[in-house]
């Protein structure tokens, strides 16, 4: 993967993260805009590993959501979101193909970097929710050795 592809990959998956609210407040007005496909509800696959490095195995389906646009300038954008969020996946599909545009600077500064703020906070409050209920095991030696 090159740089930009791994870029895109990157805000494709933020975009996809975001809470539809959220993703509004920061961009409520879409362009002019062609809907090529959908927005559509399906389901897919979700797999898993067993342990995380095991085989791979069929875990379930889940909802997810998926639209393809295309821009009035030729740009085409794409998105999948997980749930029934038409609107969410049109709104990440305009997003992505206008950060392909000379658009991509503002939108990263006023869209993508406050929603990494927001997924890094969540993150965050987690992690710690986690660490709180950690538990600490240890042994004492016994002298039988």
């Amino acid at each position: 993967m090159t740089k930009s592809e791994t870029d895109r990959a990157r805000a494709m998956g933020l975009l996809a993260r975001a809470p539809a609210a959220l993703l509004e407040q920061l961009y409520p007005d879409l362009p002019a805009h062609t809907l090529l496909r959908g927005p559509e509800i399906g389901t897919v696959m979700v797999r898993g590993r067993q342990g995380g490095t095991g085989a791979p195995f069929n875990l379930g389906e889940m909802t997810a959501t998926r639209c393809t646009v295309r821009l009035g300038c030729g740009t085409v954008g794409h998105a999948h979101v997980q749930g029934r969020e038409r609107t969410h996946a049109r709104r990440a599909a305009v997003l992505d193909a206008l950060l392909q545009t000379d658009q991509a600077a503002a939108l990263s500064e006023s869209v993508l970097a406050p929603l990494q703020r927001t997924e890094a906070t969540r993150r965050d409050t987690r992690a710690a929710k986690a660490a709180a209920t950690r538990v600490e095991f240890f042994t004492l030696v016994r002298g039988e050795d």
